[in-house]
């Protein structure tokens, strides 16, 4: 699965597009990969992750930094997807990845403030609006945001595409930082933009391995980690990652460690584990913010919790406002009937009745033969006109008639709510959505655009969409669980209005701090507030 010759032409194919063109990034080895959308975008054409969520929350200390969750991978229907799109719908269509996630400290990031943030402490949760006030947002130590991503099977493997193997999983830990002054509004040295991994948002990256030893070092300035998930170059026995089947029953444990922020995963369904340290041992380490060298330099860190409790805002710089949270992310994948030689999309999908749509001429498009599995063409680009299957009636419970869901529709992601500590469950959950930071001019084609300003043609669903997913809850694993689709998933008991209008509620102002110690407000999600944890553990 490593990458050909014609795949690294491809890569720098996209990824010079990608600094020419306004819509959409390469997924997975773009500046924007697969990373926290932050809440304004030095380009104006941007196109952002399409990423409906829910966060947790509770006030007991260590539900900041210590989370244990039970996650059942979904697998796909009987029927292939076909090349024009009118076949089955599988994981990888819907979604490039699903991730768990959580703040952690990191001295360099955004708002560069200060240099010091003490891991693991509520102190750090400085929300004030007032510039004098000790507590003022500019003031917060820097940030960071962890997403613990997994990855399906059967389409194009990592770095060309977003998948693992022919028929299994794989996890990795990015850690997204910002290298933003955020009250001078001073963006760092141009000199790390064009090399490092992320960019303006600077992207630490491992695979989970079976023994906890990075395959490489994770920190941005070194992308050898980037290689097939069988990676066994450096010792066959301390470098395999985790590879899980579909329908397997991972035991998640995150948790702060006195080396780094660590996860341990244990597939319960064949005794199998894995683990991954935020370390300087694994080669974790930061960008350093030095907007006026010439070079670009990096220094060993270890990544810790920002928070000690769940309830704290997430952090001064990313469009969501959540810190311990569950996302998925949608939006990333188009049926091509052929692609050119540019890699662009030449005849469209059954989808794009009108012909060829903004989002086809990136330069993001792979052909079927590169797959592992299912051999169809695809295109990766942000979906900039809300038609491709995360946007239509192609999710598991979609359809009414049950046996027709199941031959055409995947299954359902479910997870628990987690638990604080191994023991207390969260009081306190939220759905959210980023769509108004997406519907933004020159981040989607479909007017009237989001005034994120005053909310103004901020929609849910967005203009061109059939279907928004949303999330309800079941019983599963012994206890109750949530879900991912439409209302018709058999066992539902609670779908939250049934609709995504409903679930994930109205328009939420959010603070920023900004240029001359001042503050600045964004319509940038669609929030429920805050409700009680229906779905206990237990």
């Amino acid at each position: 699965m490593g990458a050909s010759g014609a795949t690294q032409s491809r890569r720098a194919l996209r990824t010079k597009a990608s600094d020419e063109n306004g819509y959409g990034e390469p997924l997975c080895e773009s500046r924007t990969s697969l990373c926290a959308d932050a809440y304004d975008n030095p380009s104006h054409d941007y196109v952002g992750h399409d990423e409906p969520s829910m966060e947790f929350k509770s006030a007991v200390p260590g539900s900041g930094n210590d989370m244990t969750y039970t996650v059942r991978l979904p697998g796909d229907p009987s029927a292939r997807p076909s090349q024009t799109g009118a076949g089955g719908t599988w994981n990888f269509q819907l979604r490039p990845t699903f991730w768990f996630g959580l703040t952690l400290c990191d001295s360099e990031s955004a708002p560069e403030f200060t240099k010091t943030c003490t891991p693991d402490s509520d102190a750090n949760n400085l929300v004030n609006r007032h510039p004098a006030s000790p507590h003022y947002i500019g003031k917060h130590p820097g940030n960071a945001f962890m997403e613990l991503q997994f990855y399906g099977p059967g389409y194009v493997p990592q770095f060309e595409g977003f998948g693992c193997a022919a028929h299994q999983y794989c996890a990795a830990m990015t850690i997204d930082s910002r290298t933003l002054d955020q009250n001078t509004g001073v963006e760092n040295t141009s000199a790390c933009d064009n090399y490092i991994l992320g960019g303006f948002e600077p992207i630490n990256w491992a695979y989970i391995t079976t023994s906890g030893v990075s395959q490489a070092p994770a920190n941005p300035l070194f992308t050898g980690t980037f290689t097939d998930p069988n990676f066994t170059a450096v010792n066959p026995d301390l470098t395999k990652d985790l590879l899980m089947s579909p329908g397997d029953r991972i035991l998640i444990h995150m948790h702060d460690t006195s080396a780094g922020f660590r996860v341990d995963m244990t597939d319960l369904t064949t005794g199998q584990s894995c683990s991954m340290t935020a370390s300087v041992a694994n080669g974790f380490g930061h960008i350093l913010y030095t907007p006026k060298s010439d070079t670009c330099h990096a220094k060993p860190y270890a990544f810790h919790p920002e928070y000690s409790t769940a309830n704290p805002r997430g952090n001064t710089w990313s469009a969501h406002t959540y810190d311990v949270s569950f996302s998925d992310e949608i939006g990333h994948f188009e049926n091509c009937v052929k692609i050119d030689a540019e890699f662009n999309c030449a005849k469209p999908g059954k989808q794009d009745a009108g012909g060829l749509d903004p989002d086809d001429d990136n330069n993001f498009c792979v052909p079927g033969s590169d797959s592992t599995l299912v051999h169809i063409n695809g295109c990766f680009s942000g979906d900039a006109d809300w038609d491709g299957p995360s946007y239509r009636l192609d999710w598991p419970g979609t359809n009414p008639i049950v046996p027709r869901d199941r031959m055409l529709h995947p299954e359902p992601v479910m997870f628990t709510s987690p638990l604080a500590n191994g023991t207390t469950n969260y009081s306190t959950i939220a759905f959210e959505t980023d769509l108004p930071r997406i519907e933004a001019e020159g981040a989607q084609a479909n007017p009237p655009f989001c005034d994120r300003t005053t909310g103004a043609d901020c929609v849910n669903p967005p203009n061109g969409a059939a279907f928004y997913p949303f999330y309800s809850t079941r019983q599963a694993f012994g206890t109750c669980s949530w879900q991912e689709g439409g209302d018709f998933i058999p066992g539902t008991i609670n779908d939250f209005g049934g609709s995504s209008t409903a679930e994930y509620g109205p328009l939420l102002l959010t603070i920023y701090p900004t240029t001359g110690f001042t503050t600045l407000s964004r319509y940038n999600n669609f929030n429920s507030g805050d409700l009680r944890n229906p779905c206990p553990v237990g």
